[in-house]
């Protein structure tokens, strides 16, 4: 599996020798002829890759000579960025600056001792003695050049089933929704269901099968989800539940508090949790977490799936049937399923010997038959079907530690999406991964080929991330919208194939010091408290490119996490070559310098964290691509930024102090993340900045527009031609010139196709311009006006076709409200779900005479509206949720004559 990796590495490094700029400098530097001689080595042992690739499954000294390969070519990637970034140094540094010490500061220390040719001149003497070694080495191993097969292209993977296309357990879910629904009688007020079963078999898909069925979410008035895994934290766990089925956040501080709100939750109600994937054997901690179970309604339930009886066993199991794998005719209607779209092989038939091979060889293993299903879907020909069946893979002697159709899956990938997989060792069992925070890591570390089809990083990962998703290498999380996770035996695969350059840095104690120094890649668990003690040996580990802070589960704002400042001081710098770190939600209140001489750092994450600035040198790591300070509320001080040309994705979401961009980040072309812009006054950022950044994409906040003087300013900002999905516009909050302030926001209609959620805050125009509202933003689907004091009327909002929300708060100045459309138009509001008015001080009447108004809605609050008294509304056949507040019981006894609520309060 070490082919892949080494591969890919050789690969980066033909892009980085062929780039034309590169050669350039290093014709300046005399290194050309040492590089241009080290390419030709490696084109020579790059042609015996695919020979290696075969052999190396059975062959070790091939999968050893694959390992040395691959840290000979990560040393490699490493001279060739070094010698990239000193020459976007000297390109941004001005010459009177370079002839001055103070420049000494922003050169790599290694890089100031002598000239670049005098420094690498030895280690590229190293490389190619090694490279000339391992080339050598192919007739001892056999390695021949050998044409790679081409692999079918065909988009039909591109496309993957449902997860609710479930073949078989019909007989598991009967008898267990009867024990559900029905059950038997017991002195307890909560039963317990287990599924028990290998991993992969289905247990987790089956209890989504009864959570989500719609005759047992209308028998439980409470129910919870919880992913355990092998920690058993009966802390973390009770918070989820609680989570899960309170009304309100809540902090607690320990575990009688915690469990005393839970027990009021359950009081008297008939509640369904969901325990999965336990693997705790302790009674004891048991015991404790069911403690509030107790306080439920008769007929409670926990469906509890595992691996392992010992623990039910300690409850009073004394047997439990195991969830089996598929009978064989089901298991060959789940591979036809996920392999050729269809239920059975009857329209297949030379494929049915090969298919019954393979179920036999999955062991009907479900997880495994997706996962072949789903290779085989490139796979047309018998031909083909038969080099699945009689792969070596099936028949390693370690087969039992990594299902082997997992394995078979992995080795069908690409070299690059071989990679990206393997990357994902480094992340825990159970954790969620953001698919848009996976991409930016997989960029900064270099898997993503930018000039690649003429493709941003960024859609390559998307299109690749998909990919891996259609294979089942990933799924949707149970209960996380945007979220995905990874089967514990993916996840085991991915450590497995992952090799020895990736550590999850758990618990181990000790480690030797070659281990140490090679190790490229590494992850370790965010604690209360992080002591340097546990890092101490990792100053030996001068080539990590990797030092990620990981976590697992729900993360709760309020609970802070230490790191000791002796890791960030005295650790960091002793690691050079670090591309990616993250120190996300730590109580950091300061950024140390050390961070500034990584000159190789692409990703920097500081979220949550407590800082409120960043060290002027940051400004010159040239490398940067992605910057992470959301959350952090008390930043208040950016450096300068013209340097960081490569600067992609910059989030400052959440950052209430920051009221001023830094010097330069206009002039940064390729920057895609921006989502907060803050005009300024003369020397500051000006609107017509934004034209610049025509790569703009996501979410934006444009605050302070009560600064632009000239609506010609914001036309020249295009806003119309970035993809946003999310914009708000902001004015200040004592905003006065209407007619100004109505050209401008005229001047700033956003792109109608992909805009999502809009957002206008103290607007001081009389009314909005007609493209508010238009219907040919027609994915919009969240709308808030919030504080435009001034308006006399609302935008005509009802044509938008996929609106399902609308905020109206603090329109002072609207007294009558009358949402009806052109005669034209049926329909007013055809999607509309949630509607709220609030503090709306001078509304007094409400009317529509729209013939269907609404007819989706199902929530309607009218809070602190002191004058509204004349509500005339047709009936609101789906409203389940009526708020009224802060408003005269006319609007109430006007409403409550003509609808049926499921609540009013």
């Amino acid at each position: 599996m070490a082919e892949a990796a080494a591969a890919a590495l050789v690969k980066v490094i033909f892009e980085k020798l062929a780039d034309e700029a590169f050669k350039k400098y290093a014709r300046s530097q005399n290194i050309h002829s040492e590089l241009k001689q080290l390419g030709s080595t490696l084109s020579q042992i790059q042609a015996l890759l695919n020979d290696a690739s075969d052999k190396e499954i059975t062959d070790e000294s091939v999968r050893l000579w694959l390992n040395s390969l691959q840290h000979l070519a990560y040393d490699i990637d490493d001279v060739l960025d070094d010698v990239a970034t000193e020459a976007m140094h000297r390109e941004l540094t001005p010459e009177s600056e370079a002839s001055t010490s103070m420049v000494r500061k922003l050169i790599p220390t290694c890089c100031t001792k002598f000239s670049l040719s005098h420094r690498l001149s030895p280690k590229l003497d190293s490389i190619t003695t090694r490279l000339r070694y391992l080339e050598k080495q192919k007739a001892d191993l056999g390695l021949i050049v050998k044409e790679e097969k081409p692999k079918n292209t065909s988009r039909r993977n591109e496309t993957s089933l449902l997860e609710s296309n479930v073949v078989g357990r019909e007989g598991e879910k009967k008898r267990l929704l009867n024990q559900l629904l029905v059950g038997e009688s017991s002195k307890e007020k909560f039963s317990i269901l287990p599924i028990v079963g290998l991993g992969g078999v289905g247990k987790t898909t089956l209890a989504r099968i009864l959570y989500n069925d719609t005759r047992v979410k209308d028998h439980f008035e409470l129910m919870a989800w919880v992913c355990v895994s092998d920690e058993f934290d009966v802390f973390k766990i009770s918070e989820t539940i609680f989570e899960c089925v309170a009304t309100e956040n809540k902090q607690f501080k320990d575990v009688n508090q915690l469990q005393i709100a839970l027990r009021e939750q359950f009081k008297d109600k008939r509640f369904l949790l969901v325990l999965d994937d336990v693997w705790n054997q302790n009674y004891d901690d048991w015991e404790i977490l069911v403690r509030p179970f107790h306080s439920g309604a008769a007929g409670s339930r926990v469906i509890m799936t595992t691996h392992q009886q010992d623990l039910l066993k300690k409850i009073g199991f004394n047997h439990v049937d195991n969830l089996e794998s598929l009978s064989h005719e089901d298991a060959l209607s789940l591979l036809a399923l996920h392999a050729l779209d269809v239920d059975n092989f009857d329209s297949h038939e030379t494929l049915k010997p090969q298919a019954k091979g393979i179920v036999k060889k999955c062991g009907a293993l479900p997880l495994a038959l997706k996962a072949i299903g789903r290779l085989l879907r490139t796979k047309t020909e018998g031909e083909e079907w038969d080099d699945v069946l009689k792969s070596e893979i099936w028949d390693l002697e370690n087969a039992d530690a990594i299902v082997p159709a997992l394995r078979l899956s992995y080795h069908d990938l690409s070299v690059d999406l071989k990679r990206l997989f393997a990357y994902c060792s480094l992340f825990p069992k159970d954790f969620m991964f953001d698919k848009e925070e996976l991409i930016l890591l997989w960029i900064a570390e270099g898997y993503l080929n930018e000039s690649t089809a003429d493709k941003s990083p960024e859609r390559l990962g998307q299109e690749y991330f998909e990919k891996l998703l259609s294979r089942s290498f990933f799924q949707p999380a149970p209960n996380g919208e945007s979220f995905f996770v990874m089967h514990d035996l993916m996840n085991d695969l991915a450590a497995f194939v992952a090799g020895e350059y990736f550590l999850r840095f758990e618990n181990q104690t000790e480690m030797a010091m070659e281990a140490l120094a090679k190790y490229r890649h590494m992850s370790f668990m965010r604690e209360r408290y992080v002591g340097f003690q546990k890092f101490e040996a990792f100053q030996r580990a001068r080539s990590l490119r990797t030092l990620l802070a990981v976590y697992v589960g729900v993360e709760q704002s309020w609970n802070t996490l230490y790191i000791s400042n002796k890791i960030l001081v005295d650790l960091l710098p002793q690691l050079p070559l670090l591309r990616v770190l993250s120190l996300r939600r730590f109580n950091i209140s300061e950024v140390p310098d050390a961070i500034c001489s990584l000159n190789h750092l692409r990703y920097l994450n500081l979220s949550r964290t407590n800082i409120s600035k960043l060290p002027e040198n940051v400004g010159n790591l040239y490398n940067l691509q992605t910057l992470i300070v959301f959350g952090c509320e008390s930043l208040s001080t950016l450096p300068i930024f013209l340097k960081l040309k490569k600067l992609r994705h910059f989030d400052i979401r959440d950052t209430p102090h920051l009221k001023k961009l830094p010097l330069g980040i206009g002039e940064l072309k390729n920057l895609q993340t921006l989502p907060k812009v803050i005009v300024g006054g003369d020397g500051d950022f000006a609107i017509t900045k934004l034209k610049g950044l025509e790569n703009l994409r996501g979410e934006l906040s444009i605050e302070g527009l009560q600064k632009v003087q000239i609506p010609m300013h914001a036309r020249e900002a295009n806003v119309s031609q970035k993809r946003l999905t999310k914009l708000k516009m902001k004015w200040g909050n004592d905003s006065q010139r209407g007619s100004l302030e109505k050209e401008v926001l005229a001047e700033l209609k956003p792109h109608t196709d992909t805009l999502k959620h809009f957002e206008v805050e103290y607007y001081g125009g009389v009314e909005f311009p007609c493209w508010v509202g238009d219907p040919t933003f027609h994915q919009l689907v969240h709308v808030s006006l919030r504080g435009c004091r001034k308006c006399t009327s609302l935008p005509l909002l009802g044509r938008l076709p996929s609106l399902k929300e609308l905020l109206i708060q603090g329109m002072d100045d609207v007294k009558v409200i009358s949402l009806e459309l052109s005669r034209s138009t049926d329909v007013t509001f055809p999607s509309l779900e949630i509607l709220r008015f609030e503090d709306m001080s001078s509304w007094k009447a409400w009317s529509t005479n729209s013939e269907v108004m609404f007819p989706r809605l199902r929530e309607l609050q009218i809070i602190k509206c002191p004058d509204l008294i004349d509500v005339s509304l047709e009936a609101l056949p789906s409203l389940r949720v009526l708020r009224i507040e802060g408003c005269s019981e006319s609007v109430l006894r006007s409403l409550g004559l003509r609808m049926r609520c499921g609540e009013v309060s």
